[in-house]
């Protein structure tokens, strides 16, 4: 088999391949049996049907569409191997001849494929990438800020005779409607007033109501099959309550923590707001060189692939027809994917491999997001073909911890951060899941396979 490569533009090639009838045969043999094995002819056991026989029954030609359909796949395999090609997406493919179909052992299978590759990425030294962050101060802000946080998982609801205002506590039933017509209903919905997270004008609604009255709004609903769509929602509070919290005094801390007084409360809520600022400076300066490396590099990415995934992100909004927003999706689409090829090149120039346990640390991780038990989480991934995914978004998270290892971090006040414990991998041990039931099953053979 012979094949060469034009590169039509710099993340799209055209593959030109000739395959000699005699690397095309064994599939022709295959073609015959499997034919052979599907026909009845009289005089012959199924199975056992001569090739000049399926030749007069069925047709020469059709024989050697079956090998050329089942053996295209392996050639264009071998022709991306070959030329060191990375290909995504869909090959579009053309056969341009066709040997064997009148009977001799000449010529070659000739076609040509045009398919998408992801681009060549010249990485800079990562000493050269250099990010400024901003200092860890831990202030007595922080420390109330934590203190307050803790005093609100012991605060206790009490309702309240008055109308609703910002932060309280609501406890409301809701009835919404589209031209008059009923799409959804809820009872005793408990809610904060403020928080923003249920729908447009709700806020305002519930400002300044109080318990037994009803009001009604218009909004656009954000969700389900009326996404976009205007309608009217009806609300009635049943009733307003407020959180009180304990004193921050000797008692609290002796009830929420394993100090004695009020003062060593704090000290140990000063060293946790300073971890977190660690914690936090560390995915600031980890985002800027990620920025850092997009804006410097200039990656160009597939059109089509653009186009076929900003369709489908649209079509399952049914918004397909709005162009406003689908000029973000685009922008977005083209921004992950340059995110992508830019991590996937690190991760290619610095070997970096996946172990088990940093798949089971982060499978965990992403389990608690979503509320579920990290091996029901596990199987979820699995059944639904995403374990790849998993591992793909593991594998780019090492390369940038690598491309942060090697930049310059500073903060604001001049001072070099060193971000080895931040980068440093997980110790090679299997973390017991968030429940303390089993671990999770994932094993050895899985990442390797996923790598």
């Amino acid at each position: 088999m012979k094949s060469s490569v034009e590169q039509l533009d710099p993340t799209r090639v055209k593959i030109s391949v000739d395959v000699p009838y005699a690397e095309l045969k064994p599939s022709v043999d295959e073609a015959y049996k499997t034919i052979g094995a599907q026909v009845t002819v009289p005089g012959f056991r199924q199975g056992k049907v001569p090739a000049q026989i399926i030749d007069q029954r069925i047709g020469r030609p059709a024989v050697i569409q079956e090998a050329v359909n089942n053996g295209l796949d392996g050639f264009y395999r071998d022709a991306v191997e070959e030329n060191d090609l990375k290909p995504m997406g869909q090959p579009e493919v053309e056969i341009s001849e066709v040997p064997g179909l009148d009977g001799t052992e000449d010529g070659d299978l000739t076609f040509t494929v045009e398919v998408d590759v992801r681009p060549e990425i010249t990485l800079p030294a990562y000493d050269s990438i250099s990010v400024e962050v901003d200092p860890i101060e831990v202030t007595e802000e922080d420390v109330d800020a934590e203190l307050e946080q803790l005093r609100t998982r012991f605060g206790t609801l009490s309702s309240v005779d008055r109308p609703a205002a910002k932060d309280d506590f609501v406890t409301l039933d809701l009835v919404a409607t589209i031209d008059g017509e009923e799409i959804d209903t809820a009872s005793d919905i408990s809610y904060q007033v403020g928080a923003g997270t249920m729908l447009e004008g709700m806020d305002e609604a519930l400002d300044g109501l109080s318990a037994e009255e009803t009001t009604t709004f218009e909004t656009t609903f954000a969700g389900g099959e009326h996404a976009g769509e205007t309608g009217s929602v009806s609300i009635t509070l049943s009733a307003v309550k407020v959180r009180e919290l304990p004193e921050a005094d000797d008692d609290f801390a002796q009830l929420a923590s394993e100090f004695d007084t009020i003062a060593e409360l704090r000290e140990d809520l000063r060293e946790q707001a300073g971890k977190q600022k660690e914690t936090d400076q560390g995915e600031q300066a980890r985002d800027k060189v990620l920025e850092s490396l997009t804006e410097t590099l200039d990656v160009p990415v597939p059109e089509k692939i653009v186009a076929d995934e900003v369709e489908r992100h649209l079509e399952s909004e049914s918004r397909v027809d709005d162009d406003e927003h689908r000029k973000e999706v685009t922008e977005e689409t083209e921004r992950n994917l340059r995110t992508q090829f830019i991590l996937d090149a690190i991760s290619e120039a610095e070997e970096v491999e996946v172990t088990q346990p940093e798949l089971i640390e982060y499978l965990i991780s992403a389990s608690q997001q979503y509320g579920m038990n990290p091996n029901e989480f596990a199987q979820m991934l699995d059944n639904s073909g995403q374990v790849n995914a998993l591992v793909g978004e593991v594998t780019r998270r090492k390369a940038l911890a690598a491309a942060l290892a090697g930049a310059i971090v500073k903060d604001t006040n001049g001072n070099v951060i060193d971000m080895e414990e931040f980068t440093s991998p997980p110790e090679d041990e299997a973390p017991e899941d968030a429940e303390g039931s089993e671990s999770v099953v994932v094993t050895d053979a899985e990442v390797d396979d996923k790598n």
